[in-house]
């Protein structure tokens, strides 16, 4: 019986660190975090059965890693000038919990589909709208002197490479001006953005996140 749980708990490891290696190798995060997510997960599900024995119910387990896991998944979403990050690491540490639970309960052929189909979803999407050129958003920040270029200059970059701006801000200190805005388009349009604005002079700080 000890060896079988065990082995539950070593396919759990297994299952954690591959899904965990896709987002390390995506975000600089993840690995120990996801393994350690579905291993607890596992374990908290075998758990259950003993204290399911006479009166308890194994459902509330359940319920209690749901919502534990869903406060570290919000803890990885972050928000920064308008813009939100993190979903896909938040959304994946659930759905690492439900595969955790899923060996736990001894259902492994479930956890096998749901992991490479997991894994297909990270990995193989992002590739298909680096090959589509798919649309994305994203959210630049440029840092330029007093009494320097102004606004309608920076964005003059964005429409001459056909991004669609929105969600601008600005704020003033006493060594310059700090504009923030949202651009839509293509990726080829947001590189070649990004580009022309590192090469002008007078944006002393910049990024697009």
């Amino acid at each position: 019986m000890e060896d079988f749980l065990i082995i539950k708990l070593l396919l759990a490891v297994i299952v954690g660190a591959l899904i965990g290696a896709e987002r390390e190798f995506r975000t600089g995060i993840g690995l120990r975090t996801l393994t350690l997510i579905c291993l607890g997960a596992t374990l908290f599900t075998i758990y259950s059965d003993f204290f399911a024995i006479g009166e308890g119910d194994p459902r509330r387990i359940a319920a209690a890693v749901v919502t534990g896991v869903g406060f570290l998944g919000a803890g990885m979403i972050l928000r920064h000038h308008g813009g939100i990050f993190g979903l896909t690491t938040a959304a994946t540490v659930w759905l690492v919990a439900a595969l955790g639970m899923g060996i736990g309960i001894g259902q492994y052929l479930l956890v096998a589909v749901a992991t490479v189909l997991v894994l297909i979803v990270l990995w193989a999407i992002p590739y298909l709208q680096r090959l589509t050129n798919a649309r994305q958003t994203l959210s630049y920040e440029v840092f330029i002197p007093l009494l320097e270029p102004k606004y309608e200059d920076l964005f003059a970059v964005m429409r001459a490479n056909n991004l669609k701006v929105s969600k601008n801000a600005m704020s003033k200190s006493e060594t310059g001006i700090n504009y923030v805005w949202q651009a839509y388009g293509k990726p080829d349009s947001h590189r070649s953005a990004m580009l022309a604005l590192m090469e002008k002079e007078d944006v002393k700080e910049f990024r697009a996140v």
